[in-house]
């Protein structure tokens, strides 16, 4: 009996086992992403135990701990009735952090956060991207893991305490141990304790505990001023100072034959520049990007600003700029504050309308672009249901003729910015196109003979002498990287139609977030309302620089280098070369005053 009176020993023990399972199950299951010893598996074990799971365990079991005193002074509490209902709450909770945490890296390869509940209530996200087969497999594999932190527990738990002058004793303490444990867990522990500069991100990541990692992640506030207060207000506005200069209306270079063009923005599907070998990425995927970029206005060192497409969305027609934790696109009380490129033009008397061959519904699209002012909405809904062959909605081929056959419409007197947004080129990689083994590339392969083919259609319209079609992607995709290459944000962006005035490279550093204000002052249209874009061939831009992020953090990069900083472990991840922090801190300050201009989009 007096064994079973040690049941809170014996429950540290099995929970600190389970987080070393779910540590080797996150290295094993990921293993692809990055190369790694021995060595740094032992050392992402041992850094976790040592600076998270120790604590984590000591949160978990501070109930039972509570109860067990209880049962001391009421020795016919039943101790194990009562604490079921916990260890089934309990495991639940912590199996499936421990499995989302797992199976999600693969995709995004950052900790669980609280960013992913925003995309938790757009469901046909992930019944989308992965086959039932892929949910089933892993929802039995959460289930397994719930099952082995539950039943142990309810078993380790005794009926009731057998309380004698020793009990009492051993529980005094405890009780000392669980306080100091509980004291530091609050007062001193971070998510960078468990980060060593010595080896890579993922095993970094694969030390960080996922229920610590996933809530040390919520903001206690609901003050965004109060977020990512790096630096001192005096410090912050002296590193922000310059970044973003008032006056950008001017122009150093004309590249378009007229002021009033008629504008096509392809928007494609994660094709970052991993995929264009103009950029250093992989040969002959976009073979139809390499022969158009002598033809047009390619510039090669454009950078996405954000990860996903509710982001990149917001960027690239808002002008604005992205944020790690809060995806505009989802915030409809902002809508209305937000600038847009189909706001600007409508005022010029241009028609907007906007081809998604896919819903709209997805983290409250429709309502964006709708307060965006794109005044014609194509969805799914524009495509017979033979058409709506691809995992997402119609596949490329099918929706970039529908692009042609709407532009081929319009009336030639019409003037009029249409955006249209492929799909083809995400998971499940499912395509009507085999040209290539690897099924990812083969996806890209397919949205590039789709682009090259609409592009070579539309030449053959009377409107291509007055068109001007710009090529970006929303974001780009974890193709052999991770977010320690800053290579993941550099991106093609390339102007084509008979509106360029001739072909040239710009190698000029801009984000994406830029593409307003240089595409509205080549317009002569004004963009003073757009804070967070700068036109990059203003004489004003003298300080050319990119800043971009994801939900774990942030990355700077400029003439003398790059810098990427974690902001959940408040860790310089890369810096190349080392400078002393100065890049890092104008990156902090260009965060720290982006979330203090939120609450006036309310």
């Amino acid at each position: 009996m007096r064994k079973q009176n040690h049941y809170l020993e014996y429950l540290f023990c099995h929970l600190l086992i389970v987080f070393f399972i779910g540590r080797l199950m996150f290295v094993a299951y990921n293993r692809h992403i990055d190369t790694f010893s021995f060595g740094d598996v032992v050392h992402a074990c041992w850094t976790g135990f040592a600076s998270h799971d120790i604590f984590i365990v000591a949160l978990l079991l501070a109930l039972p701990w509570l109860v067990g005193l209880c049962a001391l002074r009421w020795q016919t509490l039943p101790l194990r009735r009562l604490l079921t209902p916990y260890y089934i709450l309990m495991g639940f909770c912590v199996g499936v952090l421990i499995s989302a945490d797992t199976v999600l890296y693969e995709f995004w390869q950052f900790k669980l956060n609280a960013v992913v509940l925003s995309y938790a209530a757009s469901p046909e996200g992930t019944t989308n991207s992965v086959s039932m087969v892929f949910l089933f497999t892993r929802a039995l594999g959460c289930l397994a893991m719930i099952l082995l932190l539950t039943i142990p527990c309810i078993m380790f738990t005794p009926k009731k305490l057998s309380v004698d002058g020793l009990t009492r004793v051993w529980f005094r303490n405890i009780s000392i141990i669980w306080t100091f444990l509980l004291v530091v867990l609050f007062s001193f522990v971070r998510v960078g304790d468990v980060y060593s500069s010595r080896v890579s991100l993922f095993i970094n990541h694969a030390a960080v505990n996922p229920v610590f990692g996933f809530f040390s992640s919520f903001s206690l506030s609901d003050d965004y001023t109060d977020e990512f207060n790096y630096l001192d207000e005096a410090e912050c506005a002296e590193s922000f100072s310059g970044l973003y200069p008032n006056e950008t209306e001017d122009l150093t270079d004309t590249l378009l034959t007229t002021q009033r063009p008629n504008v096509l923005i392809v928007f494609m599907e994660s094709f970052g520049g991993k995929f264009v070998q103009e950029l250093g990425g992989v040969p002959n995927v976009s073979p139809n990007i390499s022969r158009l970029i002598p033809e047009g206005i390619f510039w090669d060192n454009y950078y996405s600003n954000s990860f996903r497409t509710d982001r990149g969305t917001v960027s690239a027609y808002s002008g604005y700029i992205s944020y790690p934790t809060v995806t505009l696109m989802k915030e409809a009380q902002m809508h209305v504050s937000l600038p847009s490129l189909a706001h600007s033009l409508t005022q010029q008397g241009y028609g907007t309308s906007y081809l998604y061959a896919g819903e709209m519904t997805n983290m409250n699209k429709r309502e964006y672009l709708l307060h965006a002012d794109f005044q014609t909405l194509y969805d799914y809904t524009a495509f017979s249901q033979d058409e709506l062959t691809g995992s997402w909605g119609a596949d490329d081929d099918i929706s970039a003729r529908k692009a042609y056959q709407l532009i081929a419409q319009k009336d030639s007197t019409e003037q009029w910015f249409m955006a249209y947004q492929t799909l083809s080129s995400h998971e499940p990689w499912i395509v009507p196109y085999h040209r290539l083994q690897d099924e990812k590339l083969n996806a890209f392969a397919f949205t590039d003979q789709c682009v090259g083919d609409l592009i070579d259609s539309l030449r053959t319209l009377p409107a291509w002498d007055n068109l001007l079609v710009i090529l970006i992607p929303d974001h780009g995709f974890l193709y052999e990287q991770t977010y320690e290459d800053p290579e993941f944000f550099h991106s093609p962006m390339l102007w084509l139609g008979g509106a360029i005035r001739k072909p040239t490279c710009i190698h000029t550093l801009m984000n994406q977030s830029d593409l307003a204000a240089t595409l509205l002052s080549q317009m002569g249209i004004p963009h003073k309302e757009y804070y967070w874009s700068r036109n990059v061939l203003s004489k004003n831009y003298t300080y050319p620089f990119v800043y971009c992020n994801f939900p774990a953090g942030i990355m700077f990069k400029d003439s003398t280098g790059v810098s990427i900083f974690d902001i959940s472990a408040d860790e310089a991840i890369r810096e190349i070369p080392a400078d002393e922090g100065e890049r890092i801190r104008k990156a902090q300050s260009i965060l720290q005053t982006s979330y203090d201009l939120l609450d006036e989009l309310r």
